[in-house]
C-alpha cells in the first residue's frame, strides 16, 4: 500500500524525444521529489544506435528537458517532458531542429509570431493496415465522412475524443478536433501559440495521440498519402501571423504586411517544399483541394491554393493567412521556423 506522506511518494516522469526518423520515443524516470519546472529535471541519455542517431561503438545521445506537461495517463503529480537531443560534447544532434527554430525566433522577438497548425491523420487497423471504417465496396463518396456523426460515418471518434481530453489535461493549447474527408481520417488543431511553443505542443499532441490510439489497439498514420487513388491525403496546414499582420503599423495595414509576406514566400517555394515533409508530392497534385507541388499560388478563401487568405482577414484589413503546403508528417519546428525566417527576417 502506498504511503500517504508525500515525502515518500514516487513521481514518474516520462521523457519524450524525437528519433532518427521523426518517430517519437519515450522512457520513464522514477523520482523521489516533486517536479514543478524544467529546472527540477536532469539530463538523461539513451541508446542512439537503436534509433538511427548513433553507431554502436559511440551510442550515447543526451536528452535535455525543454517543455513540461502534466501526465494525463498517470495523473497526480506525474509529468511528461519533451526533450531536445544532443551529442555528448553538447552539440545539438543533427535531427534536433528545435534549436535552429529557436535561434530564428530569437532574432526578432518583437514580431510575436502566432502559429496554429491543423494536424490531419488516419487511424489505422493494424490487422488490415487500412483506415478504420475503410469501405470494401467501390463508389463511396468522401464527403459523407467530413464532420460527420453516426457509426456508419465517424470511425475512431472515441479515440479522437480521448485524445482531446488528454491534450487539455496535459496543458497543450489544443483548439479543436473534427472528422475529416476520408473514412478514419481526423484532424486536431494546435494553437494559437507563440514561436517555439507551437512545435513543442504539436509534438507532444502527436505523442499523446499515439499513446491513446495504442490503448484502443489502433495505430496512427501521419503519411501525406497513405491511401492511394481518389482519396484525400493528410496535411498540416500552418496558420500564421505577426504583430504587424494583426495590428498594422504606421501607414501600412495588417493586410499590407500579409501581402508582403506572401510575396516573399512566392520566391522561396522550392526551399519551403524541401522541408515541408516527405512524400508531399503524392498529396499535392492539384486535386482534392490541394495546390500543385511545383507551382506557387495564393488566393482568397481558395483551398486549392498554396496560400489562403480568409474573407474575414481581407474584410478587416488585418489578421492571418494559411500556408496549406506542409504535409502531415512535417517537423513543425522546420515549418514554423522557415515561415518566420522567410517573412520576417
Amino acid at each position: 500500500m502506498l504511503a500517504n506522506n508525500i515525502n515518500y511518494m514516487k513521481v514518474f516522469v516520462e521523457y519524450v524525444w524525437i528519433g532518427g526518423n521523426q518517430e517519437l520515443r519515450c522512457k520513464t524516470k522514477v523520482m523521489d521529489t516533486l517536479v514543478k519546472s524544467i529546472s527540477d529535471l536532469s539530463d538523461w541519455n539513451y541508446d542512439g544506435s537503436s534509433t538511427g542517431q548513433a553507431v554502436g561503438r559511440d551510442s550515447e545521445v543526451i536528452i535535455k528537458p525543454c517543455a513540461l506537461f502534466k501526465d494525463p495517463f498517470r495523473g497526480g503529480e506525474n509529468k511528461i517532458v519533451l526533450c531536445d537531443t544532443y551529442l555528448p560534447d553538447g552539440t545539438p544532434h543533427v535531427t534536433n531542429h528545435r534549436v535552429w527554430a529557436q535561434s530564428i525566433f530569437n532574432q526578432k522577438l518583437e514580431e510575436e509570431p502566432w502559429f496554429g497548425l491543423e494536424q490531419e491523420y488516419f487511424f489505422i487497423n493494424p490487422k488490415t493496415q487500412l483506415p478504420l471504417g475503410f469501405p470494401t465496396e467501390t463508389g463511396v463518396e468522401q464527403g459523407q465522412f467530413y464532420c460527420s456523426i453516426g457509426a456508419e460515418n465517424a470511425f475512431g471518434r472515441q479515440i479522437a475524443e480521448k485524445h482531446l481530453q488528454a491534450c487539455a489535461y496535459a496543458g497543450i493549447t489544443i483548439s479543436g478536433i473534427n472528422a475529416e474527408v476520408a473514412p478514419g481520417q481526423w484532424e486536431f488543431q494546435i494553437g494559437p501559440c507563440v514561436g517555439i511553443e507551437e512545435g513543442d505542443h504539436l509534438w507532444m499532441a502527436r505523442y499523446l495521440l499515439g499513446r491513446v490510439a495504442e490503448s484502443y489497439g489502433a495505430s496512427v498514420n501521419l503519411e501525406p498519402k497513405p491511401v492511394k487513388g481518389d482519396w484525400n491525403g493528410s496535411g498540416c496546414h500552418a496558420n500564421y501571423s505577426t504583430k504587424n499582420m494583426r495590428e498594422g503599423s504606421g501607414d501600412n495595414t495588417g493586410l499590407d504586411f500579409i501581402d508582403d509576406a506572401i510575396d516573399k514566400l512566392s520566391h522561396k517555394h522550392a526551399e519551403h517544399m524541401a522541408v515541408y515533409g516527405s512524400g508531399n508530392e503524392e498529396r499535392m497534385t492539384g486535386a482534392h483541394e490541394k495546390a500543385s507541388f511545383d507551382a506557387f499560388s495564393h488566393g482568397v478563401a481558395n483551398r486549392g491554393a498554396s496560400i489562403r487568405r480568409g474573407n474575414e482577414t481581407v474584410k478587416n484589413g488585418k489578421g492571418y493567412f494559411e500556408d496549406r503546403r506542409p504535409s502531415s508528417n512535417c517537423d513543425p519546428y522546420l515549418v514554423t521556423g522557415i515561415i518566420f525566417e522567410t517573412t520576417a527576417l
